[in-house]
């Protein structure tokens, strides 16, 4: 019996890489059990039991995170002015969420180098044109600047979606952003994580502020447990909720032990896997 998955237009069956590898893995335990087990592995195509908004569901997180900061902090992400390293599955989403949002974004760049425009970016415009031509390098709706000029532009957030070591000791104290989101994976050196601190610079950290693919693969499983899909807004609902929950715990450590960001979610999850080992007891 095929799996009924979200009622949404399936793509034709040009899957990605990952999706790909996704749907053997599933068929490969499926064919040793007998049956289909779309729960045991997520990242699959929508037509096998994957997840809407998966895809997306990093980059928007990001922004997610971000906007719940700002008002934290008491600025309105309407009024941001925002550069991005990285315009492909998150930095791309990101900067459309962002503008989505209100915000302006300046800047953004990928392996090739960036555009930047004080006035603003078509980023609608611009991801048409990435698609086409694979990359922003260019682009006419801006100047060209190189991927470490981009870092070091004046703005109110940077968000930081390209690769790890990207702010390190060395053009830390030239960045001048208030806010990093690190939509990548350690962007930020330990050493650079030290300077920003010191200049005030507010970081926020990649296991949370990038964890909204992961989370949206949980939701992935849990729709395969039940056999029940959510649409995109629901999605998009718990993901909120999830996430600003999770930066409110982060944020009241950080407040409340005068620590950083980066270690007030690290002091967070250690505190949960502790508490869950104290209530189940350990064998000896």
């Amino acid at each position: 019996m095929p799996i009924i998955g979200p009622q949404e237009d399936i793509p034709a069956p040009d899957l990605a890489t990952n999706e790909q590898t996704m749907a053997w893995m599933m068929d490969t335990y499926s064919m040793q059990v007998g049956h289909a087990v779309p729960e045991v592995v997520t990242g699959k195509p929508l037509s096998i039991g994957g997840s809407v908004f998966r895809n997306e569901a990093t980059g928007a997180g990001v922004v997610m995170v971000t906007a719940r900061a700002c008002e934290r902090l008491g600025r309105s992400i309407a009024e941001q002015r925002c550069v991005v390293q990285g315009f492909g599955n998150v930095g791309g989403v990101a900067a459309r969420e962002l503008v989505a949002c209100g915000a302006t974004v300046v800047a953004v760049s990928d392996a090739t180098g960036g555009v930047h425009d004080e006035e603003g970016l078509d980023v609608d415009a611009l991801s048409r044109y990435v698609r086409e031509t694979g990359s922003v390098q260019g682009w006419a709706g801006g100047e060209h600047v190189t991927n470490e000029e981009l870092l070091e532009l004046p703005c109110d957030i940077l968000v930081l979606a390209a690769r790890e070591d990207q702010v390190t000791e060395e053009n830390a104290p030239r960045v001048r952003a208030r806010l990093i989101a690190e939509g990548a994976n350690a962007p930020t050196s330990v050493e650079a994580d030290a300077i920003l601190a010191e200049r005030g610079i507010v970081v926020l950290p990649d296991i949370l502020t990038n964890a909204g693919g992961v989370t949206v693969s949980y939701f992935e499983w849990v729709q395969d447990l039940g056999r029940l899909f959510w649409d995109r807004d629901e999605i998009r609902e718990k993901l909120a909720e999830k996430l600003d929950d999770a930066f409110d715990r982060v944020w009241e450590i950080s407040q409340r032990r005068e620590v950083t960001l980066r270690t007030a979610a690290l002091v967070a999850g250690i505190r949960e896997v502790a508490a869950a080992l104290d209530a189940r007891g350990l064998y000896p």
